[in-house]
């Protein structure tokens, strides 16, 4: 009888747990379908903000373009025109005159490089930037790159210094955008370089998987706590920064982008005062999707 007494009271206190339990299922199952509601709600309202955002970026890359084509045709005709009057086409300049127009073209030769970079960079982000990597010997690079540069060295005060390329072996990468790295660098050391060198040079790094491009300078030099800023798109809007460096922000941004690109990276070392240096570490053979 006592027997009987105690499992009838463990039967009822197992059904009790099994209905506690039982509550307690249900109780998680409501919380779980409350739960994923929230979360199907969100991923649909997150679907939608990611469809506005590539509506947005669609038409931002639109807009980058349309604008970008439309600036390059009076920017043609400005430089045309430009050059027609330095070769005396209507008759002789003045000293003055001169000076004046020189300066008109380099004006329209940064705005049309600006029109490039935006462009550049538009493709990049939409990911229709592509690469075709051809062989070549690094002194063909800096040959094309002296003959571009001539013009603003003989009139600049500074020496526009291209290093021989001893013991670079052959390389294989998108020389077109390896050249336009190492414009963005030259231009940007020159712009900030009043007197002294600008000095451009390449040397294979130990393994003999990458070269190092490098770009030197004599120039005023970047503050330290600059430098997380540098390669930041439009970084000099910052206003302390502003007042110490000038242009758009794109050149170094750019130049970084156009590395990754070509499978390498970026890297600077600048002290104020003892001036520049920045580098594109690039692959020897591209290793990246191709241009079909």
């Amino acid at each position: 009888m006592v027997q009987e007494r105690q499992e009838d009271e463990e039967l009822f206190r197992l059904r009790h747990e099994l209905q506690a339990r039982e509550e307690e299922l249900e109780r998680l199952a409501s919380e779980l379908d409350d739960t994923n509601r929230g979360v199907i709600a969100l991923n649909a309202e997150l679907e939608d903000r990611a469809a506005e955002l590539r509506r947005a970026n669609e038409l931002k890359d639109r807009f980058i373009r349309n604008v970008g084509h439309e600036i390059r045709t009076p920017i043609g005709a400005i430089q045309r025109l430009a050059h027609l009057l330095l070769d005396r086409v209507d008759g002789p300049l003045t000293q003055e005159q001169e000076r004046q127009v020189q300066y008109v073209v380099r004006a329209s030769d940064e705005l049309s490089a600006l029109v490039r970079d935006l462009l550049d960079l538009a493709k990049m982000e939409a990911g229709r930037l592509v690469v075709r990597p051809t062989e070549f010997q690094v002194s063909e690079l800096f040959s094309g790159l002296r003959g571009i540069f001539k013009p603003l060295a003989n009139d600049s005060p500074v020496a526009l210094i291209f290093s021989d390329p001893n013991g670079i072996p052959l390389v294989r990468t998108d020389q077109m955008r390896l050249s336009q790295i190492l414009r963005n660098f030259i231009a940007n050391a020159l712009e900030y370089t009043n007197e002294g060198e600008v000095r451009v040079w390449a040397v294979a790094e130990a393994d003999g998987r990458e070269v190092r491009f490098c770009v030197s300078d004599t120039g005023v030099g970047i503050p330290p706590e600059h430098h997380p800023y540098l390669f930041e798109e439009f970084w000099q809007q910052e206003e302390d920064i502003a007042r110490t460096m000038k242009g758009t922000g794109l050149g170094l941004p750019l130049a970084k982008r156009l590395a990754e690109l070509l499978g390498g990276r970026v890297e600077v070392e600048s002290e104020v005062g003892k001036g520049s240096t920045f580098c594109a570490i690039i692959p020897v053979s591209y290793a990246g999707r191709e241009a079909g």
